[in-house]
């Protein structure tokens, strides 16, 4: 007879771990989203949806941390500008062969646009709906991001003021006015990304709590073979992510105070770890990471949760991230041209 062969337990994973305290910036906003790092002007965009602005940090002049709050823009440390706009905001780019100083592509209420910086005003180059008419005042614009094929994919939402329904779509522009449905319904769509080898696309579906996989293709940019990559276990929902260099993806949750490290295999590896439950979004500058959170209201959570809601924080993680491409915008539609 053979001798009985004892079952060893398997080692459990450990976590690394990251513990935030206090912000580096504190502009009380009530959905902050869509960091960017502005490279050419070593500063970090980013958007307050409900409040419709976009904020830019010289993070030369931003003293760390600076957390006294700050709700009035106009009394905003030196180095922070604001642009306030009067639909909502959710992300932004830069464009090629475009000086970010002067105009950057958002997603805006209806569309894509371009926002002259130094006028303060944006002009639609794409719009969700066929034309003018076409718009649908229930939806707005959410996350998105540029592809490497330089298009860019925007999902849509319901707006606020209505109630939340599957009613939304990931849309993928091509630089001209047109755009392509990809993905519908969908109730948030949230953060596109891509592998550092540019063969994966990730998509977030809140909703779902899942991050979506697809194969990309690097000639075509076409899409195929849907697979969950990651499901969440919890009782928030993923928002916006970003990817590193060696292809873990730093996804903020909604609800749960913590960013999620998830390995290229779709394994929990690490947590971050902040004073507040609403995290929206990551973006790397270097191997910090700059996390922006949303407003909370009194009784939704503790008496620190609340006043450190709508705040950005950042910590060093070691790694760097992926660089995000420029949208290649055509010039039949550019308003400039």
């Amino acid at each position: 007879m053979s001798a009985a062969v004892e079952a060893k337990p398997q080692p459990q994973l450990q976590l690394q771990r990251w513990h935030v305290t206090e912000p580096y910036l504190h502009l009380g906003c009530g959905l902050g989203e869509g960091p960017y790092y502005e490279e050419q002007t070593h500063s970090l965009r980013f958007v307050d949806i409900k409040k419709k602005r976009v904020h830019a940090v010289d993070l030369a002049k931003v003293p760390s941390p600076n957390p006294s709050p700050s709700v009035d823009p106009s009394s905003a440390p030196a180095g922070v500008d604001t642009i306030q706009l009067d639909v909502p905001v959710t992300v932004t780019a830069d464009i090629e062969g475009v000086d970010p100083r002067e105009r950057i592509l958002i997603g805006a209420k209806y569309g894509l646009a371009v926002l002259d910086r130094r006028a303060g005003t944006y002009e639609y180059v794409a719009r969700f709906g066929a034309d003018s008419d076409g718009d649908n005042e229930r939806l707005r614009s959410n996350d998105g991001a540029v592809d490497p094929h330089g298009r860019f994919w925007l999902g849509t939402m319901s707006d606020f003021g209505y109630d939340l329904q599957p009613e939304g779509s990931v849309f993928l522009f091509d630089g001209t006015r047109t755009a392509r449905s990809m993905r519908h319904p969908v109730t948030i769509p949230n953060s596109v990304g891509w592998s550092p080898d540019g063969k994966t696309l990730f998509f977030t579906h809140s909703t779902e709590r899942t991050i979506h996989a697809y194969d990309y293709d690097q000639s075509s940019g076409e899409v195929s073979r849907e697979r969950a990559f990651y499901l969440h276990d919890g009782p928030g929902e993923p928002d916006g992510f970003r990817v590193d260099v060696e292809g873990n993806l730093w996804q903020a949750v909604y609800g749960e105070s913590r960013v999620l490290k998830i390995s290229p295999e779709g394994k929990l590896v690490g947590e971050i770890r902040l004073p507040t439950k609403n995290i929206t979004c990551t973006q790397f500058v270097g191997t910090e990471l700059f996390i922006t959170t949303a407003g909370m209201q009194e009784g939704e959570g503790t008496p620190e949760e609340v006043e450190l809601s709508g705040a950005l924080f950042r910590v060093d993680v070691g790694v760097k991230g992926v660089d995000p491409f420029l949208f290649k915008l055509s010039k039949a539609v550019d308003p400039e041209s």
